[in-house]
């Protein structure tokens, strides 16, 4: 069978991570996605010397046929020329965050010029590539993060008008002070009582797109977190909520790619990294992450 080998360069830690770990059954390959360099092949189409980034999971070597390769719980795919920028954006703002970005705001929320928008979980991997996309299609953007650091990142250099630490009391009031004529979008990363704020606060016909819960990921099952009913909020101002996986515009995968790295090129979307060094380091890293440590993407380099 035509095969390749593949040896890890860069392993991505991801909130989603947290969330499918229940459903793993001990003993088996942790999730998660990675950029690879091959090897070694008797492949034609993964040639020596190619990038391939695929959901090959924490492990520092892979073995994958032809077959295996086009199985979409896999995900693999030859790294497109990225040029001067670095391969690690293959699990950024040019890989899977990318595109949840990309597609899970544009496709959902279907923003227009000159509404508000809000994005949680606003300095991760995702939500600061949300917010620096709707500031592209015009809109006011009003980021969430625990760190007044963050914040000034999001500001000073992402072009997010405003800012909100949730961890800091007051947050309604802060909230309806930086949208004081509502909220027409919100891109939600973090759920709990924090989404049912912003939910109390949006217009009319309001649309949300749900891409994670990352405040519930540490809780068991009895143990979940209570947030306030909203579903007087969703039929009174007449909501669309709608949850995704990326992996629903999969046939669109590289419209994304090539929209955002046209977007970088043109300078209207900037990316951070925070890169852990050491494959030994990935508990590390990903335990990091969750806890809010990192600042844009978090990549380990192997």
């Amino acid at each position: 069978m035509e095969s390749f080998l593949s040896e890890a360069v860069y392993l991505s830690v991801d909130p989603y991570m947290r969330a499918y770990e229940p459903r793993l059954k001990l003993g088996t390959v942790f999730i998660g996605s990675q950029i690879a360099k091959i090897i070694d092949s008797k492949s034609k189409q993964y040639p020596v010397g190619k990038y391939v980034v695929g959901q090959f999971g924490w492990r520092s070597h892979t073995i994958t046929s032809e077959e295996e390769a086009k199985d979409p719980e896999l995900s693999v795919r030859v790294l497109p020329d990225f040029g001067s920028l670095p391969l690690s954006l293959g699990l950024g703002v040019l890989g899977m965050p990318g595109n949840t970005a990309y597609f899970g705001f544009l496709e959902i929320c279907k923003p227009k010029e000159g509404e508000t928008v809000v994005v949680s979980g606003a300095a991760g991997a995702v939500g600061s590539l949300v917010g620096q996309i709707a500031k592209i299609k015009g809109c006011k953007v009003i980021g969430i993060a625990g760190d007044d650091e963050k914040g000034k990142w999001l500001i000073n250099e992402l072009g997010f008008d405003h800012f909100i630490n949730y961890k800091k009391p007051h947050f309604a009031k802060t909230l309806a002070a930086c949208a004081p004529n509502g909220v027409d979008c919100y891109f939600d990363n973090v759920g709990g009582e924090m989404s049912s704020t912003v939910l109390s606060q949006m217009n009319q016909y309001g649309r949300v797109s749900v891409c994670g819960a990352i405040s519930g990921y540490n809780s068991s099952l009895s143990t979940l977190p209570k947030a306030t009913i909203t579903q007087g909020f969703i039929v009174m101002k007449q909501l669309k909520i709608e949850g995704f996986v990326v992996l629903r515009w999969a046939d669109r995968w590289m419209e994304g790619i090539h929209q955002n790295l046209k977007w970088i090129s043109e300078g209207k979307l900037k990316y951070k990294e925070t890169v852990t060094e050491g494959f030994d380091n990935m508990f590390k890293a990903f335990v990091d992450m969750l806890q809010g440590g990192n600042t844009g993407k978090a990549v380990v380099k192997v």
